[in-house]
């Protein structure tokens, strides 16, 4: 049984002012006249059914989550009582959907990254999924291959050496390297560690080694996995989540809030990821990028004749390579390049496109 966990309890801090406390980016349409929650679950549709979607988030977003994905069943809703990182939110998700699905597996996967391919998506998750089917106790990550020098992720380095077909073990052959003979031409490898975001040099080294790929944040297996794994290497937040859910339903939502602001405050790849044994990943190409920055807007949004990108009732006279969002009043850009100007509810932003990657700081700054 194959279920969809979506994390969508993140602020957005580096698309502020638009993205704000009260409503973060997933909640925001970027590229289109979808919401990116919306793009998330409409793109999992094909494979997955909504009563079977499952949706991690903070109290404050429930409403607005209900009011843009109104099929979702109120009980596919797990509610964070306090944000404490991806390790003790997908450990809590899957006692949540386990409950539901006694044997569950779960394709985990962020609410606001762009996928431009959703056919070929769906693809390389069946085809994760059949390998967990065959692999009970593996973990199966989906690694993007990287098409430029970027600093802004992390890396998964696999073993190119070690190529996994689904329905057999492990087979060291250079012949296998490049397909395994699947007619969907996907593979899997072993991988050899997670890597933290690196610097521009480190980057180019890994592009040019050919045996690293994005981070993209996704994994597909089972939710006794998950369990076990928290058990092993968390054993504190899996004591406290085995306590809360051994609760009578009348007791759970106090206990849920009493105890979970104790669990470990710790992201899944430091948590599990790099202590774990049976990780694979399928190097993947269905068009990812991680909307995590206004230079991904960029990336993705029409431009006018001067590489201006224009959203809302915007004008740029003698102006190029900005971006310029507006909300309710027109804005004008006259002669000015490589800047960006948003405009939100509560505040109009101007800056240097050079200064996009300190929009945290800089927001910080500001709120004091």
């Amino acid at each position: 049984m194959l279920c969809a966990l979506i994390m969508a309890g993140g602020k957005g801090e580096r698309f502020w002012p638009l993205s704000t406390d009260e409503k973060p980016k997933q909640f925001l349409k970027l590229l289109g006249e979808e919401t990116m929650i919306q793009m998330t679950v409409k793109r999992l549709l094909p494979l997955i059914p909504i009563e079977r979607i499952f949706v991690v988030t903070a109290a404050k977003y429930v409403d607005l989550l209900k009011e843009q994905v109104k099929d979702l069943p109120v009980e596919n809703i797990i509610v964070e009582p306090i944000g404490r990182n991806t390790a003790p939110c997908i450990a809590l998700s899957a006692f949540h959907i386990s409950r539901i699905y006694s044997d569950a597996s779960i394709v985990v996967l962020p609410s606001d990254h762009l996928v431009v391919e959703s056919d070929r998506f769906i693809e390389t998750i069946e085809y994760g999924y059949k390998f967990i089917q065959n692999h009970i106790e593996g973990i199966v990550t989906l690694g993007m291959k990287p098409d430029r020098t970027e600093t802004g992720y992390g890396y998964i380095q696999f073993n190119s050496q070690f190529v996994v077909k689904n329905d057999s073990d492990i087979c060291e052959s250079e012949a296998a390297v490049t397909r395994d003979g699947d007619k969907c031409g996907l593979c899997l490898y072993k991988v050899e560690r997670f890597v933290e975001k690196p610097d521009e040099d480190t980057a180019k080294e890994y592009i040019q080694k050919g045996n690293f790929l994005w981070n993209g944040g996704m994994f597909i297996w089972k939710c006794s996995t998950v369990i076990k794994l928290t058990k092993a290497y968390l054993n504190n937040t899996y004591s406290i989540l085995k306590d809360i859910f051994a609760s009578p339903d009348k007791d759970f939502a106090n206990k849920l809030n009493e105890k979970y602001p104790y669990v470990d405050n710790i992201s899944v790849d430091y948590g599990i990821m790099e202590k774990a044994k049976n990780i694979y990943v399928i190097p993947s190409d269905f068009g990812w990028d991680d909307i995590g920055t206004w230079y991904a807007i960029e990336r993705y949004r029409d431009k006018d004749d001067n590489n201006n990108v224009c959203v809302g009732d915007t004008k740029n006279l003698s102006a190029s390579n900005n971006i310029v969002v507006a909300k309710d009043k027109p804005i004008v850009v006259v002669g000015l390049d490589d800047v960006f100007v948003v405009e939100s509810d509560d505040i109009i932003f101007v800056g240097k496109k050079k200064d996009i990657n300190r929009i945290k700081e800089i927001k910080r700054n500001v709120s004091k």
